[in-house]
């Protein structure tokens, strides 16, 4: 019975996402849907005009703002690893 060797002969490296890349790509995915979020509130605002949905916008905003900040200041931290 022949077993795959422990390590593989295919380059491994192309292929694996650092833990500082996914960090980063989730906190782009978090600001898109905080977007989204916002834009979704700002359109509910405008059927109802209900106090909330506009809540809901200005804070959806503030969190994005909030995340992009967050990613610039994380990614140059984390530039030289």
């Amino acid at each position: 019975m022949l077993r795959a060797p422990l390590s593989s002969t295919r380059d491994t490296e192309d292929t694996e996402m650092s833990l500082r890349a996914f960090h980063l790509l989730f906190i782009a995915m978090a600001v898109v849907l905080a977007a989204f979020c916002a834009a979704w509130a700002v359109g509910q605002y405008r059927a109802g005009h209900g106090a909330m949905f506009m809540m809901t916008a200005v804070g959806s905003i503030v969190v994005a703002g909030g995340l992009a900040a967050y990613g610039t200041a994380f990614q140059r931290k984390t530039k030289n690893l």
